[in-house]
C-alpha cells in the first residue's frame, strides 16, 4: 500500500519494524506453534535478531520448518496478532502532522496486510510465504526482505513522499534494523535487543509506540 498520489508530504516518515515492534509479537513463532516447531524457530529467532546469524539464512531455516502447513493456519495466525499499545495514537498524530508512517519487516504480506490496511498505514513491505495446493511449501516466495532491504524501503518512501532523509525516523529491535536505522536521521532502538540500543541513536523501553510522538515533538 501506498499514498494514491506520489508528492511531497510536510511532515516527516516515520518507518517501523513488525514483529516485536509494531505488534507484540514474532508473528512466525505464532505460525511455527501449529508446525511443532516453536522451539527451534524461536531460539533461530533470538540468535537472529541479536545478530549471530545471517538473516536470510535462519529465516528460510525457519520458514522451512512450515511446509505442509495448511493455509488457514494464516488467518489462525492474523487473529492472535497484537498491535502495540500506542501504535494506532502514532500513526494518527504522524498523520495529522502532514507525515507517512510505513512497516517494514522480515515477517510475511500474508500476515501483515490486513492489519497495515487496519492501522492506515501508508506503506507495507514484507516477505511472502510460498503455497502450492492450499500448504505451505516451506520456502519464501521472491526476494527477502533483509537489512538492506529495509534500508531502502525507507529511502524509497522517502522520496515517494518528497521527504528528505533528514525528516525521517526508523523504529526497531533486532539486528536485521540497523542498516535502517542507520539510513534514518533518527534510528530508535524500541524495546531492543543490547547490539540495536548500542547502535541506535536513542531507546524507548517502554513498549508503547506513542512514546515515539515526544520523539518527533509531536506531543509534549
Amino acid at each position: 500500500m501506498s499514498p494514491a498520489v506520489p508528492g511531497r508530504a510536510s511532515g516527516p516518515l516515520v518507518v517501523l519494524d513488525a514483529d516485536s515492534t509494531l505488534i507484540r509479537e514474532e508473528a512466525i513463532e505464532l505460525l511455527a506453534e501449529q508446525a511443532g516447531s516453536l522451539e527451534h524457530v524461536a531460539a533461530v529467532t533470538e540468535r537472529a535478531m541479536r545478530g549471530e546469524l545471517d538473516f536470510a539464512a535462519s529465516l528460510r531455516e525457519r520458514v522451512a520448518t512450515l511446509a505442509g502447513l495448511d493455509e488457514t493456519v494464516l488467518a489462525a495466525a492474523r487473529e492472535r496478532m497484537t498491535p502495540t499499545d500506542g501504535v494506532q495514537e502514532l500513526i494518527d498524530g504522524v498523520h495529522a502532522a502532514g507525515g507517512l508512517v510505513g512497516v517494514v519487516s522480515g515477517g510475511f504480506h500474508e500476515l501483515l496486510d490486513p492489519l497495515a490496511s487496519r492501522l492506515g498505514l501508508d506503506f507495507c513491505r514484507a516477505n511472502r510465504l510460498e503455497t502450492a495446493d492450499g500448504r505451505l511449501t516451506g520456502r519464501v516466495d521472491g526476494p527477502i526482505v533483509d537489512a538492506a532491504a529495509k534500508a531502502t524501503a525507507l529511502e524509497e518512501w522517502a522520496a515517494v513522499g518528497g521527504i528528505p532523509l533528514a525528516r525521517t525516523v526508523a523504529v526497531g529491535d533486532g539486528a536485521n534494523d540497523l542498516l535502517m536505522l542507520d539510513r534514518a536521521a533518527l534510528g530508535v532502538a524500541f524495546c531492543a535487543k543490547p547490539v540495536v540500543r548500542a547502535q541506535a541513536d536513542l531507546a524507548i523501553d517502554r513498549p508503547d509506540l506513542s512514546a515515539v510522538l515526544a520523539v518527533l515533538g509531536l506531543r509534549g
